[in-house]
């Protein structure tokens, strides 16, 4: 299933580190898309486990998480237009 993550992480003392680890768990999960928002392509088990992570990063009272599910036939509810375009998320990625 793909879930779209918008994250907005309050720039305090601390805030900085919420931010870095925030970023740094989503990077594992998904692309980036925009500056605070990632594309998730996870099986159900990863998405209960990334959001647990993600929730237990943030500071409820000065941060916020918004999840979107796109579901399984994500492909026709996306459409994007400019530049930076995505790679397909079901593609094999070689990394070197």
């Amino acid at each position: 299933m793909m879930m779209l993550v918008s994250y907005d992480v309050a720039r305090d003392e601390k805030g900085e580190k919420r931010l870095r680890h925030v970023a740094k768990i989503l990077e594992n999960y998904g692309q980036r898309v925009q500056y605070s928002v990632f594309e998730c392509l996870v099986e159900p088990s990863q998405w209960v486990e990334l959001k647990s992570k993600l929730l237990s990063e943030i500071n409820p009272d000065y941060d916020s998480l918004r999840f979107y599910s796109l579901g399984a036939n994500w492909q026709r509810k996306v459409e994007h237009v400019g530049q930076k375009k995505s790679m397909n998320l079901q593609d094999d990625v070689l990394i070197l």
